[in-house]
């Protein structure tokens, strides 16, 4: 455990932060889970609304600082893939 005020008070932050973190990583995680369970069951318009929303989600996540711009790039190459083999 820390000593001094201002490390004490990183701590704080961090935990904070974390918590943030990893709610903004859960949700990211949902909604490329949501459209690829769409993409499987060959359910094309509603995988057309979900992919948007997945990449919507992995690029709110590059501006966050929670992934990084190229990891976001291969996802959503890899979705667009899967959109286009539904087409």
């Amino acid at each position: 455990m820390p000593n001094i005020k201002s490390a004490k008070k990183r701590v704080k932050v961090i935990e904070k932060k974390t918590m943030i973190n990893t709610a903004h990583k859960t949700a990211l995680k949902t909604a490329v889970k949501k459209f690829e369970a769409a993409a499987a069951a060959g359910d094309k318009e509603n995988a057309k609304t979900l992919f948007n929303e997945a990449v919507k989600k992995l690029d709110q996540g590059v501006s966050q600082g929670i992934l990084h711009k190229n990891t976001a790039a291969r996802k959503k190459s890899q979705l667009a893939l899967k959109l286009a083999k539904l087409v």
